[in-house]
């Protein structure tokens, strides 16, 4: 039954996919507006066919440039903040060689990054740039690479050189640089019971791990739950430089992922609202069931 069953979300989610790759590919080749807010209602709508149940935690920067430093635990973090927020992606550049994955990552404006070759590092630095002052929210993973689930790895600040981005002066006649968003993310329970150690490699992508394979005993073991919680923004100016917001960065988020582990995350505020289309903020829980 497992296997009849991960058989069928599967395909369901290739036959949906393939379907609306045209319409998302025709928003960005038009510049429609549709083009940042469907990403989120096309991964809401994954998050409730594979039955991730997502707890949203304080409220995350929209309609305006920000760079989201979130700890790394396995592809389906992709589903979860882009279900819980409109954001785009920072990614590694071998990403683009992945087959249908890559194509999906572009059709979500995903900004690649060679972090080998040092001569690319100031062309991904000012595209990233761009991007910011144009708005977007977008997600970095600090850790260089995934974890397991149960801890966060040290975060580089190299790869954090955005944060020190100017957005222009601002009302106070001073000069604007990018709100950095700390957003943990926990993955905590599984079939309704608390995820343990044993169940996380389930579901934590790291290491020489295969992507298909590892979708597939995902898809297998069946429903989980998952607490993302926006942390306060930060900026270079606040902290006092680029290495001192990773590492306040890395600590709020290890701290946070550690209580939601431990079943202590915070309570989030009622809804306001009875739509399934909840606001930022709001438990998505029904809306993503």
């Amino acid at each position: 039954m497992q296997s009849l069953r991960a058989a069928a979300l599967l395909f369901v989610f290739v036959v949906v996919t393939l379907c609306l790759i045209p319409y998302q590919a025709a928003a960005l080749r038009f510049e429609r507006p549709r083009r940042k807010t469907f990403p989120q209602r096309y991964h809401r709508f994954l998050c409730r066919l594979f039955g991730i149940r997502i707890r949203v935690i304080g409220t995350s920067v929209q309609n305006q440039g920000v760079l989201m430093v979130v700890n790394h635990t396995s592809w389906l973090d992709i589903l979860v903040l882009s279900a819980a927020a409109r954001v785009s992606f920072v990614a590694k550049a071998e990403v683009q060689s992945w087959p249908f994955f890559s194509t999906l990552a572009r059709l979500q404006e995903t900004v690649f990054v060679d972090r080998v070759r040092r001569s690319q590092t100031g062309e991904a630095r000012d595209h990233i740039r761009e991007r910011l002052r144009a708005g977007d929210a977008l997600v970095l993973f600090p850790e260089g690479t995934s974890s397991d689930g149960n801890k966060v790895l040290p975060f580089k600040s190299a790869l954090m050189g955005a944060a020190e981005a100017e957005l222009g002066i601002g009302a106070a006649g001073q000069m604007r640089h990018v709100p950095v968003q700390p957003v943990s993310v926990a993955y905590v329970g599984v079939h309704g019971i608390p995820m343990g150690r044993e169940f996380r490699p389930l579901f934590a992508w790291y290491g020489d791990m295969e992507l298909v394979p590892h979708l597939w005993e995902a898809l297998k073991t069946g429903p989980i739950e998952v607490v993302v919680e926006f942390h306060n923004p930060l900026t270079v100016d606040s902290v006092g430089g680029r290495k001192a917001l990773a590492a306040l960065s890395e600590a709020t988020i290890r701290r946070a992922q550690a209580q939601a582990l431990a079943g202590l995350a915070p309570v989030p505020a009622p809804p306001v609202q009875a739509e399934a289309e909840a606001e930022p903020g709001v438990d998505l829980a029904e809306a993503v069931a």
